[in-house]
């Protein structure tokens, strides 16, 4: 779906980056379920022989997602986690380690909930280590980081900062900031490939062009 001026939403462009490389059996991660849409996505995609791992630190995030996913018949293909997103290598079983097809992460704070209860830079690239650490050679990352909001800008900084200077080598980044926005979220996608690249766009449907750096 676009937007007027032919902008796709980062949550499309972020499972349309996973959506190809997951496949009937594998293992996924939702970092943040929040509503747990990325969450029925990747049950959809892992099919009835995967399986999803699902985290969020609140509880009412955990069953309101359940409750959904249980209407749509997906419940099953989740193991829910109520913890934070900075302690999935504690949760994940062992022979799903170096497994993990994808890993989808959100930022910021529940829709609809307390807005004091957010992300943070800290656990947040706690969760990012751990899922590289978790995942396939060919497993991909996407993370959406929301800087509307108080330390959002701040967290999607380091975020950025990370992958530029700790990223192993044999995956690839980049960065998707929709133009013509204030405080815009930030699209960070991880996959195998080459040495990394900082993108800005406009458009998502036009050529990517080099990003200004802050």
């Amino acid at each position: 779906m676009e937007n007027e001026g032919g902008y796709i939403p980062l949550t499309e462009q972020a499972q349309a980056f996973i959506s190809g490389h997951v496949q009937e059996g594998d293992g996924a991660i939702d970092a943040t379920v929040g509503n747990g849409h990325d969450t029925a996505f990747l049950a959809r995609l892992v099919g009835a022989g995967g399986k999803v791992f699902g985290f969020d630190i609140q509880p009412a995030a955990i069953e309101t997602a359940r409750e959904k996913l249980a209407r749509l018949g997906l419940a099953r293909r989740v193991e829910w986690i109520c913890d934070c997103h900075g302690k999935l290598a504690r949760h994940i079983p062992e022979d799903w380690h170096g497994r993990i097809q994808a890993v989808m992460i959100n930022l910021g704070y529940l829709p609809g909930s307390d807005k004091r209860i957010t992300t943070h830079p800290r656990t947040t690239l706690a969760a990012l280590s751990q899922a590289l650490d978790l995942l396939s050679p060919t497993g991909r990352i996407s993370i959406i980081a929301y800087t509307g909001h108080g330390g959002g800008q701040e967290e999607a900084n380091a975020i950025g900062q990370w992958l530029a200077t700790r990223l192993p080598g044999q995956r690839r980044w980049r960065r998707v900031v929709p133009g013509g926005r204030r405080s815009p979220p930030q699209l960070f996608l991880i996959g195998q490939g080459q040495p990394p690249t900082d993108r800005q766009c406009d458009n998502p449907k036009k050529k990517l062009v080099p990003a200004t750096t802050p």
